[in-house]
């Protein structure tokens, strides 16, 4: 990468820096709700060959795609101008900027093996690879909670999407052979033993191809409702809402909303069931918990599709001890925690599903924990 960074901009890069992608085993859309997630780094990453300039200029290219050299000004950066996946760099140079950091011009490559629109976090790992670079590179001395928040401000602000901060957080924390359990109010998080293959399972990521994106309408009225619902009950945010006023709640909102509230107070708690588990019983034990997780995003959310549901039901119907669609939904990805020795038959029962729906080839590949951002060279 070093290679063909000096190739394309004369000059060798001061660094190349990589951040995971990441799977979401259970947690969806409770993270701007102040709620629990318990996402992990995959061996998915993004990585960025970077050096700075002298001048405000900004260069980027990216080894996929047919985008080309995309160019622009550190000094004159404007939110919704940006196009395709440069708005993630130019979106962490401006949030930076945003916080007082003087960051100036740049020279970036970015190569990236993390599926795009598969609800992996694709973009959340090209912000966490620049963050990680321009952090070092400008001795600015942000700790991990500063990057988070400069690079969810980078997604809100800059890209436009309304998301939490669970994607840069697993990207920026994650561990090898665990997953995190985040509190997405406080940001305290601990890592969770999560050992698939030690327990004779491997976790499946399902990539239906039907593309999503956070930037879209779908995932901006999912928020609005679960912002009324707080709003309605009278707390903070939805974090704030037990199981146990989930019958109080129907009396108080309108069925959709309600439906969001449920969904939102529901999986909080599944994620406490899992932690609990994954600490006693084990990987094997949360086969249960991913399937309900499934029905709630599918019925109460809405945010499943047809491919999604699909896979799910035929992962299930194959042998996997639990299946569920992960990320923010309207496509993308479903995850299937599969027996080692069930998983060519799952794989198979899969792919014979979707010839018979009509729906384009899926793809599907194993992911295991992985290690956070970090510095290659």
């Amino acid at each position: 990468m070093a290679a063909r960074f000096a190739s394309v901009f004369g000059a060798a890069p001061e660094g190349v820096w990589q951040a995971p992608g990441r799977v979401n085993l259970i947690g969806e859309h409770t993270d701007y709700n102040e709620g629990f997630v318990l996402p992990f780094a995959i061996d998915r990453t993004a990585r960025v060959a970077v050096r700075r300039r002298p001048d405000s200029g900004i260069r980027l290219l990216s080894t996929f795609g047919n985008q080309g050299l995309t160019t622009a000004d550190a000094g004159s950066l404007e939110r919704g101008t940006a196009k395709g996946w440069t708005k993630y760099p130019l979106g962490v140079v401006w949030a930076l900027q945003q916080i007082g950091l003087p960051v100036r011009g740049l020279d970036l490559l970015l190569d990236s093996d993390v599926p795009r629109g598969a609800g992996l976090a694709s973009s959340h790992a090209i912000e966490c690879a620049v963050i990680s670079a321009l952090n070092e590179l400008s001795a600015a001395g942000l700790d991990t909670r500063d990057m988070v928040l400069a690079t969810q401000r980078a997604e809100n602000d800059f890209v436009g999407a309304p998301t939490g901060i669970m994607d840069q957080s697993a990207s920026l924390r994650g561990g090898a052979g665990h997953a995190l359990f985040l509190d997405c109010r406080d940001q305290s998080c601990r890592l969770v033993p999560f050992d698939a293959e030690a327990a004779g399972l491997v976790l499946l990521v399902i990539d239906t191809k039907v593309s999503h994106s956070h930037a879209g309408g779908g995932y901006a009225s999912r928020r609005a409702s679960c912002e009324l619902g707080a709003e309605v009950l009278g707390v903070k945010a939805l974090r704030d809402v037990g199981m146990e006023d989930l019958e109080e709640a129907s009396g108080l909102l309108d069925p959709e909303t309600y439906r969001r509230v449920r969904h939102v107070v529901t999986e909080n708690d599944r994620v406490l069931q899992v932690v609990g588990l994954l600490g006693s019983a084990g990987p094997a034990a949360i086969g249960p918990l991913l399937d309900a997780s499934h029905a709630s995003m599918r019925d109460d959310f809405e945010i499943s599709c047809p491919e999604l549901d699909l896979a799910v039901e035929a992962a299930r119907a194959a042998g996997a001890v639990g299946a569920r669609m992960t990320g923010g939904g309207f496509g993308g990805s479903a995850i299937a925690l599969t027996p080692v020795a069930a998983e060519q038959q799952v794989r198979a029962a899969v792919e014979r599903a979707f010839a018979g729906a009509g729906y384009v080839a899926p793809e599907i590949f194993s992911v295991r924990p992985s290690a956070g951002a970090m510095r290659l060279a």
